[in-house]
């Protein structure tokens, strides 16, 4: 929970917006937490995708899979135990993957609200 606490903060401090984590532990077999953050476009969402990737790697954290890092419209970072989705505006209203881990509950995250963000 920590490093999605910190994936979150690194959404955050990138300027992505519309952050939502959710324990998904007792309604999903994939995973146990997802989080969804937006980047305004395509090379910002990549970004954010990157820095995640990159200090997560530094805590040891390697993700098993990560999808959409070419293209940057919709990225996904799977990490077994949690998994990151980020989104274009419009593409997160188009899917709406929010509705599929309706069971689940949203986690109240501790983003810190600094002047030095790295964005």
């Amino acid at each position: 929970m920590r490093h999605l606490q910190k994936a979150a903060q690194i959404i955050f401090d990138k300027k992505g917006f519309n952050i939502l984590a959710i324990d998904v532990r007792g309604s999903s077999t994939l995973t146990d937490y997802v989080l969804f953050g937006e980047g305004s476009v395509d090379r910002h969402v990549i970004a954010i995708a990157k820095e995640i990737i990159d200090i997560l790697k530094k805590e040891g954290e390697r993700p098993i899979h990560v999808e959409g890092l070419e293209v940057g419209d919709w990225i996904v970072i799977d990490y077994l135990d949690y998994m990151i989705h980020l989104f274009m505006p419009g593409l997160r209203d188009k899917y709406q993957l929010e509705t599929l881990f309706q069971e689940g509950e949203i986690i109240e995250l501790k983003i810190e609200l600094n002047e030095s963000s790295s964005g």
